[in-house]
């Protein structure tokens, strides 16, 4: 099971609370716009091979009217997801969200301030797979600007229409 809700709590160092529920959020108005209902499965390929029942919080029309910007909402839709798959997949958890130019979202590792690895996230709201594996490829790229870390890197990318979500270590 993989629930949104999981988001809201203080014990992600690199994500906050609120951070955490409006990333939940976004996810569930992702998801519901594609019709999903609660249980749907999320298939999880790539390094990791696998499947989560999904579940969130119901979206209201002031949640809705608030991710009215699809771009913004899959992206940090996708994040939301991206996060919890990070400690489940890849072993992880956020411990800092990186700047901008870094060509990488989010440092993981056991605990704040111990960077083990690299995760850049990117969200389509309905695409198949030529387009997931295209962005996958486009991620891995952008990540090499960091390649001086030294560190593994994850390209995580979800695709709401399924869902399904693609995780490739560099």
């Amino acid at each position: 099971m993989l629930d949104l809700n999981e988001l809201d709590t203080d014990d992600i160092p690199g994500l906050s609370r609120v951070k955490g529920n409006e990333l939940a959020e976004a996810g569930a108005v992702c998801l519901e716009s594609q019709g999903h209902v609660q249980g749907t499965p999320l298939t999880v390929r790539g390094n990791a091979n696998n499947s989560y029942e999904l579940y969130w919080s119901p979206v209201t029309d002031q949640g809705r009217r608030t991710w009215n910007d699809d771009e913004e909402a899959t992206e940090d839709g996708a994040a939301g997801i991206a996060v919890l798959l990070a400690n489940r997949e890849i072993g992880y958890i956020v411990v800092l969200r990186s700047r901008k130019g870094s060509g990488f979202d989010y440092w993981l590792g056991g605990d704040v301030l111990d960077f083990k690895a690299r995760m850049e996230v990117s969200g389509i709201r309905n695409g198949n797979d030529s387009q997931v594996r295209t962005r996958v490829k486009q991620k891995l790229r952008q990540m090499d600007r960091s390649n001086d870390q030294k560190l593994p890197a994850y390209a995580v990318v979800v695709e709401f229409g399924r869902p399904l979500a693609e995780i490739t270590k560099k």
